[in-house]
């Protein structure tokens, strides 16, 4: 292809891409699905302009020089003999390879419509998301739960129930974590937590497709650098190893509130506990390895290599929690959203499970225009029969014609502050007074005080009610300030008229 063609063509395709992403955005996805899938389809739209753009840039840079010989050839020579030229070419190519697919930008990134009427369109992220994620709004944790539970370190310690789980498995430290350091290096351990930071990540790329999440990792790589260097991670710093004692505890192995052993790496909440524990065989043959291990570190070129190589693991893993850690608190309203959505569904039947299913195929229907299974043809059940319109019970069927007399919900009350709306039956007439939308139609007449217009529904009506009371609060007002005020001679102050009537009884 010619250079300027080549270039022609990437211009025509970034504008196409632009104009994609422009529909895309004016649209109003009904639901999350919907949403998700737009996103998608706008970063891929992104992700396509950038990779044009760089070979546009290319074209423009003219490395081999085929561009500007083009222009030189169509600026000097005859433009129409170069013309054919190219498309004789192009008809040589064609003719060669006649059954080559032509690009159509003008339909390559329309937006793809359902086939059928009422079928229902297939999404790529369709694929992304399992049942129990429900296209991004929980995590499904349940298989890093069952893996947590068969490390090493957790066998014949507190089980956790997955609704615990979820509370705790960013947490790393004791008391809510009861593996010891040097277990959390060992190959199982180092999987699970590689595997859970993954699915992380991985989860926010999918809920998250517009947002730069590589500045955001890098920022967090950045964090534990600087942590890691500052000896401050948690769980994880040089000194921990060493440290025994009550000045130990509120280090980051322990709760704070106990006496944390370094050599044990066990927490004691209380004190003559910790101090009969230092005599204790178990502490002693622990301090003795511990101090042994570090001498031996310390003695020859193998203890330092093996020393170096131990604090690469710890390295590892310890960037794989930080990772964890900074990946939960950025999702913290989905990490909500999974424990109350399996805290409820804990509390629900079999039953109720089912019926939540049939409830959101039913929505799913709804929203796409499907009409649901027991309105369609063929089905084996009667369509409701409801001629006179007559208001529907809590099963769905209409009330009987004795009640909807007996209520009166045939009798039309209209309401011009509603706007026009009108209310069927006393009852939602009487209620409609202290609703949202006839306390807006009097206060966009200026009036506040909606408890004196209470069965008002004219708009002149209301007005007049509404001047009425304020020249009456005016004339109020001012014969309050026009009373002339008497002291007598104790200093006793009373209006005139009061003043003279005391007078003329002698009682002053």
């Amino acid at each position: 292809m010619p250079a300027i063609e080549e270039q022609r063509l990437l211009h025509e395709d970034l504008e196409r891409l632009e104009q994609a992403i422009s529909d895309r955005i004016l649209e109003e996805p009904r639901n999350i699905r919907e949403r998700l899938n737009r996103d998608h389809e706008i970063a891929g739209f992104l992700g396509k302009i950038q990779d044009q753009s760089k070979r546009l840039i290319d074209v423009y840079n003219d490395a081999d020089g085929s561009r500007g010989r083009e222009l030189q050839s169509l600026a000097t020579g005859d433009p129409f003999a170069e013309f054919y030229k190219q498309l004789g070419s192009i008809k040589e190519y064609h003719r060669q390879y006649p059954n080559v697919p032509i690009d159509n930008l003008e339909r390559a990134y329309r937006r793809k419509m359902p086939v059928a009427e009422g079928e229902t369109p297939v999404y790529a992220i369709d694929n992304m998301f399992t049942g129990e994620e429900a296209f991004g709004r929980y995590f499904d944790l349940t298989g890093f739960h069952e893996q947590y539970l068969n490390l090493p370190g957790i066998r014949g310690g507190r089980r956790l129930t997955y609704l615990q789980y979820l509370d705790v498995f960013d947490h790393f430290t004791p008391p809510h974590n009861p593996m010891k350091r040097t277990e959390k290096t060992r190959d199982e351990y180092f999987t699970y937590v590689t595997s859970l930071a993954t699915y992380l990540e991985d989860f926010m790329r999918k809920i998250k497709p517009l947002e730069d999440l590589d500045k955001l990792f890098a920022t967090f790589d950045k964090d534990f650098m600087a942590a890691w260097e500052a000896d401050s991670v948690p769980g994880w710093s040089k000194t921990e190893s060493n440290i025994a004692g009550p000045a130990a505890a509120p280090t980051a192995e322990g709760t704070g509130e106990g006496i944390w052993c370094a050599d044990c790496e066990k927490e004691f909440k209380n004190d003559n506990v910790y101090k009969n524990h230092l005599t204790g065989k178990k502490h002693i043959r622990a301090a003795e390895a511990k101090k042994g291990s570090t001498n031996g570190s310390s003695n020859g070129t193998g203890g330092d290599s093996s020393a170096r190589v131990q604090r690469l693991k710890e390295r590892a893993v310890a960037e794989r929690e930080f990772r964890v850690r900074k990946l939960c608190s950025s999702m913290q309203t989905e990490r909500s959203a999974t424990r109350e959505n399996v805290e409820r569904r804990q509390g629900m039947t079999d039953r109720e499970r089912k019926m939540e299913i049939e409830a959101l195929y039913a929505e799913a229907n709804e929203q796409l225009g499907q009409p649901r299974e027991d309105e369609e043809e063929g089905d084996g059940e009667d369509r409701i029969y409801n001629p006179l319109k007559l208001p529907l019970a809590w099963d769905g069927k209409p009330i009987p014609f004795w009640l909807y007399k007996l209520h009166g919900l045939g009798v039309e009350f209209p309401c011009e502050l509603c706007g026009n709306y009108v209310y069927m039956g006393r009852r939602a007439f009487d209620k409609h007074f202290n609703e949202s939308r006839h306390v807006y139609g009097l206060k966009a007449l200026g009036i506040t005080n909606t408890t004196l217009f209470r069965e008002i529904t004219k708009i002149e009506e209301a007005l007049k009610l509404h001047q009425k009371l304020e020249s009456d609060k005016k004339k109020e007002k001012t014969s309050t300030e026009n009373v002339v005020q008497m002291e007598d001679s104790q200093g006793n102050v009373m209006p005139e008229a009061v003043y003279r009537d005391l007078e003329k009884q002698g009682l002053l």
